[in-house]
């Protein structure tokens, strides 16, 4: 076990009475960020050069579960800010230094959807926009924001040229009151927006280039884990983040099986139907997490070996990891309708888990179908559509 992992299950205590006041917040507690920077676990896929730790995936996924499973919205937190410094590792060493040279425990969010609109000016571009979803947007001080290429008039170039940019704090502006959710309700994944802001060219990744490993190849030769391939790890971030929180659910349901007493006087623990739904909902579970992170090793093992992942093993995760955690979700919502109307009071220990994890369900990188229609498509000789993450 990672000493990061190994922190955060000696906070759990504290984590989880964190979690409560987090949603009502409306974002992780201080305490929460203090507890997940003290981990050491946001530098798990950080370039050691840069202050980082640079460890395995699977020990990244391993700490994000251990978050979270005690405090739901910091798990998400944790896989989705913890999964941007492995793309500022593949930067320009020059953004990198920005970023992390003056504090290695900087924080940089998202989010990554092409809303913005850039437009060339010498040196850079003047960009704009409004974005949702910044997910741990007031304990970060940077961001990754995705964007078009505009021409002069601010029509999107034909193809769209997307492209990821990078701000200080200080170049755009968190809209309050923008996050109003029915789950992980303390992720604080609130608007950003700015209008006209210069982003120099060192701060601005090519979508293109970042997926198809060029920068890794340019700035990060030889070094497996930034040869993992975006397509890949940003998605396997993102079931770390819904398997801590199934865990957590689960872990739940187990003490609330063991103390109800149903209106017709048979306790839980001993009746068939909670115990069948407990069983195949752990199997699930488990069987999603093993499936996701065997598969990531071998990943490693192949990049680290000086391989690379191929178009149809990158199509074939997305389609696994989709169906790991959508079988995690089902799982575990299924064992929720037997556990009695207490479980669905506020207050119930079960009830936040339930809420987060359908909101965890509608993330792009837990949706389904897009990917198994390009699996599909490129299985029977058709054309992969752009939209299409792997």
């Amino acid at each position: 076990m990672h000493e990061a992992t190994r922190y955060v299950l000696d906070h759990a205590e504290e984590l989880r009475a964190e979690a409560r006041p987090s949603d009502e917040l409306g974002r992780i507690t201080d305490r929460t960020a203090q507890i997940l920077r003290a981990s050491g676990g946001m530098k798990l896929l950080q370039a050691k050069d840069c202050g980082g730790l640079q460890g395995h995936p699977n020990d990244f996924m391993d700490w994000v579960m251990a978050v979270g499973m005690n405090h739901p919205s910091a798990g998400w937190v944790a896989g989705v800010v913890g999964i941007h410094p492995w793309e500022i590792a593949i930067a320009d060493p020059r953004l990198q230094q920005e970023v992390y040279g003056e504090d290695p425990d900087t924080w940089v969010a998202s989010p990554y959807a092409p809303f913005g609109r850039a437009r060339r000016v010498d040196g850079g571009y003047l960009f704009s926009g409004q974005w949702p979803y910044s997910t741990g947007t007031d304990h970060s001080r940077w961001v990754i924001l995705g964007g078009m290429v505009t021409d002069d008039a601010g029509t999107p170039l034909t193809p769209p040229d997307v492209r990821h940019f990078v701000l200080p704090r200080e170049d755009y502006e968190i809209v309050d009151g923008s996050w109003n959710v029915m789950g992980l309700e303390g992720t604080g994944s609130k608007d950003v927006r700015m209008s006209d802001v210069f982003v120099p060219d060192h701060r601005v990744l090519d979508g293109v280039l970042v997926r198809d490993n060029t920068y890794s190849d340019r700035w990060r030769a030889g070094e497996a884990l930034y040869a993992m391939r975006f397509g890949v790890m940003f998605p396997f971030a993102i079931s770390a983040g819904t398997f801590g929180i199934a865990r957590g659910a689960l872990r739940a349901a187990h003490d609330h099986v063991q103390a109800r007493v149903s209106s017709q006087g048979s306790a839980s623990r001993t009746d068939p139907f909670v115990l069948a739904a407990l069983a195949r909902a752990e199997s699930d579970v488990e069987a999603g997490i093993s499936h996701v992170q065997s598969t990531i090793a071998r990943f490693y093992d192949t990049v680290e070996a000086g391989g690379d992942i191929t178009v149809k093993e990158r199509l074939r995760f997305r389609v696994d990891q989709v169906r790991a955690t959508g079988r995690a979700i089902t799982a575990v919502h299924e064992l929720y309708r037997l556990m009695g109307s207490s479980a669905i009071q506020k207050g119930s220990p079960l009830e936040p888990f339930w809420r987060d994890l359908q909101v965890a369900a509608t993330h792009v990188c837990n949706s389904q179908e897009p990917c198994y229609l390009a699996w599909g498509l490129d299985a029977f000789g058709g054309q992969i559509p752009p939209s299409a993450q792997y």
